[in-house]
């Protein structure tokens, strides 16, 4: 993991996304499958986490090689692979789009990844199959009713071991078993759980 995490703090700030995609094959994303019918209402289109916020997000939340990162709305999987390759996390996402998730799965197979995994379908419906997850990453993939059913998710997931929220452009609403890990850097939100909560059976949403 050191190396590449020197090559990559050896570029200047301005060239890191180009290099990120040359290293990662996608060739400044062109190419890559559009957003489909598969994408619910409610649900923000693709958009790619930029390589300063996943820098910031790592150290803000502490993110190590012990921890599980679940990446809610994996995309092509290139937040995955970055965080993986920049900690040595394990990294399960979770992606509505099956096109999108197959880029995933391919991304990770270029790379070797073996600890970069994919799950398809709704993070609604599927936050219980990544319960193991120590690190939360939602870069707005969704809001409303969906994201209330995924934070009711966790809060079933923090009941048995803490975590951390990571929130990029999605201010969260109050939640009495969260609380802010600092004042937030800009875009950047990251929320840790505290145990109020009860023993509650680890069920969908």
């Amino acid at each position: 993991m050191r190396p590449f995490r020197e090559e990559l703090l050896a570029v200047a700030p301005a060239a890191r996304e180009a290099w990120v995609d040359r290293r990662f094959g996608l060739d400044g994303h062109d190419g890559l499958p559009d957003d489909g019918p598969a994408l619910p209402a409610g649900c923000v289109p693709y958009l790619p986490s930029s390589v300063d916020v996943i820098l910031r997000m790592i150290a803000e939340a502490d993110v190590r090689e012990a921890d599980v990162f679940v990446d809610l709305g994996m995309g092509i999987g290139r937040t995955a692979a970055l965080v993986h390759l920049l900690t040595g996390a394990t990294v399960l996402g979770v992606e509505v789009q099956p096109a999108l998730a197959a880029a995933a799965r391919a991304l990770a197979a270029r790379l070797e990844l073996a600890r970069v995994s994919c799950l398809e379908g709704d993070a609604a419906e599927l936050t219980h199959r990544v319960a193991d997850g120590t690190v939360f990453y939602l870069y707005c993939p969704f809001g409303g009713e969906r994201l209330a059913r995924v934070l009711v998710a966790l809060e079933r997931v923090a009941a048995r071991r803490p975590i951390r929220i990571c929130c990029v452009d999605l201010p969260l609403p109050p939640c009495v078993w969260l609380v802010p890990d600092g004042p937030g850097d800009g875009d950047l939100a990251v929320y840790r759980s505290r145990a109020v909560v009860p023993d509650l059976p680890l069920t969908s949403a």
